[in-house]
């Protein structure tokens, strides 16, 4: 299984700032250190508060907090909602697929998907950020002004 860009994003988000102790990082400063553009680093970090997985502040002493949850959180769950349940197939695309009312495959790849999240439940954002990686992504910095000219 293959997650999309955003998934994969929002885990990278969720893991730099369960390295930031104490860091005041903005979604500009996260969105330069993951290497993607503001905009994608925004939707994300927007989805991960709904969550409740992210606190974002804004203003003068704002910035971006893990919570506890988010701290605590099963990679799994976080996967799963990000992901949604749909098929991993395009059976009803239009137009739909022929076979797809009797069809074995479905259902297979259903139980795979369900099988790679399961396999998912037990790792939590906590335990992606030991050593080493924990100190690799501590060492990530937004890219300074002469960087990015």
């Amino acid at each position: 299984m293959r997650l999309t860009a955003f998934t994969d994003l929002s885990l990278r988000i969720v893991m730099r700032l369960a390295v930031a102790e104490g860091e005041k990082l903005t979604t500009r400063d996260v969105a330069g250190m993951v290497a993607v553009p503001y905009t994608h680093a925004a939707k994300a970090v927007a989805r991960l508060s709904e969550m409740g997985l992210v606190e974002a502040r804004r203003g003068r002493g704002g910035g971006l907090r893990l919570t506890e949850t988010g701290r605590r959180a099963s990679v799994g769950h976080i996967v799963r909602t990000l992901e949604g349940s749909g098929d991993v197939v395009g059976c009803e695309d239009s137009p739909p697929c022929p076979l797809r009312a009797g069809c074995q495959l479905r259902r297979a790849l259903h139980q795979a998907q369900e099988a790679f999240f399961a396999s998912l439940d037990p790792v939590t954002v906590e335990s992606l950020v030991a050593s080493p990686t924990g100190p690799l992504l501590s060492a990530l910095r937004p890219p300074t002004a002469e960087a990015t000219s």
